[in-house]
Formats: structure tokens, sequence, C-alpha cells
């Protein structure tokens, strides 16, 4: 049986439609809070891979939150290791900085649903050739990466240009959400702190738009997921190989 380790931040972002798809496939997960415990410091070494989920923190903010730090020397072991590594959103962030590029804000929150299209090298990656030219794909954040040197820039949107990318063959960060379903999504819009930056926002942000476009997409996004995750998964029948960190 596989071991899968999972970084969570805070309650409320979880593995979402992912979960099943692991569990069918055989994985065994552990969950690591570091709400609940931000001390703690996990083996990777007892493990086959590694999911860092999103949260509302910022990935420099080490001093708020120290177990950043951790987590991005854990992904440099894994990275390091060959395993496959998946980063949604803060996670995708935290690849990106563990790989030695910048994090810094978007010109622009990012709040509910948005077009998002492959880049050229996308349409022939096996994960993102399941996107058509045009997506569109629930967001939730006000940073954005680089893309780390060295890896490849998978997918774009007209808000923020760096949506996905992969380092290696088997490392994958993910901007966007497509691990949500609509109960998910309106649990985030009932999250006080979440409804509150999405109302700051105002106009297209309100909870009551983004409800409604979650009827009209969500589907869609969930058949997608599905083949995208899936094909992540596959990820862990390749045979791990060293894996170099990119040069400073």
């Amino acid at each position: 049986m596989r071991r899968l380790l999972v970084f969570q931040h805070v309650p409320y972002e979880i593995l979402g439609n992912l979960d099943p798809l692991l569990r069918a496939a055989g994985f065994r997960i552990r969950y690591v809070n570091f709400g609940r415990q931000p001390e703690a410091r996990p083996d990777i070494s007892r493990y086959h891979g590694l999911i860092v989920l999103g949260g509302p923190m910022n990935c420099d903010q080490f001093e708020r939150y120290p177990h950043l730090e951790t987590e991005i020397e854990i992904l440099q072991q894994t990275i390091s290791a060959g395993k496959p590594v998946l980063g949604i959103c803060l996670g995708a962030q935290l690849i990106a900085r563990a790989l030695g590029a910048r994090v810094t804000a978007n010109k622009t929150k990012e709040i509910g649903w948005y077009e998002l299209n492959p880049t050229e090298a996308g349409h022939d990656d096996p994960l993102f050739a399941h996107f058509d030219n045009s997506q569109m794909i629930f967001q939730w954040h006000g940073d954005r990466f680089e893309i780390p040197h060295g890896a490849t820039h998978l997918a774009t949107s007209p808000d923020c240009q760096n949506q996905a990318f992969r380092y290696s063959d088997n490392v994958y960060g993910l901007q966007f959400h497509l691990e949500v379903d609509e109960p998910m999504i309106l649990r985030w819009l009932h999250t006080p702190a979440m409804a509150r930056e999405a109302i700051e926002l105002g106009g297209e942000h309100y909870p009551e738009h983004i409800g409604a476009e979650t009827k009209l997409h969500i589907n869609q996004s969930i058949t997608l997921g599905n083949h995208v995750f899936g094909e992540f998964i596959k990820r862990f029948h390749i045979h791990p190989r060293r894996t170099p960190l990119p040069s400073r």
C-alpha cells in the first residue's frame, strides 16, 4: 500500500475530490495539519509522495507561521528524492519557493470562476492534455508564483500569467482549485474570513454571484479534475529517481 503525506493549513481546505480518487487507488493518507501541529516535522522518507494544500497565509510569513520553513525544507527533500509532489494554491507557491522562485502579490485577486488557458507546452503535458483551449476554473488567491528555473510553464489566465508548472516529470504546482465540489465552495463562501474577502472585492466576487456561477461550471470542473488527478496518480507508478534542485 502506498503511503501519502498531505500538508493542511486550515480545516476548510481539504483534498476534496482528490480524496476518493486516492483511496480508490489504494493510498493510505496521513494529514499533517500545521494549524493544529505547527511544530510537526514529519519524516518524508516513510512516504511515497506529498500533497500540499492551500491556505490563507502568505508563503513568506515565516515569523508568524514558522512551519512554512519546515514545509519548504521537506518539499526540497521530497523533490530531490524524485517522489511525486502536488501543490494546490499556497501549496504551489511553496513548491515554487522550494525551487528558488519568487512569490509576490498578483495585480488582482482571483476569487471565483476564471478562464484558464493551457500553454503550448501544457497541451503536451499528460495532466494538461485533458484541458480544452479555454476552461472555466475555480480560483481563490491574491499571490502569484514565478515559474521556477528548469520548470515547464503549463497554464495561464488573463489576470494571472503563471497558473501552473511542472518540475521534472512528477512535481506539479497548480494555482487554481480543481479539487473543489459545490459543498466545498459553499463552505468557503460561508467561512467568515473568506466571505469578507469576497465581499470587499464586490461585484462579480459577491458570494451570491460565485454561488450561481458554481452551479454552471462545477460538473465540468469535477470531470476535468478527475482526469487531471488520475494522471497525477499515475506518477506513483514511475520509479523514483533523484532530482536535482535548481542551482541558486
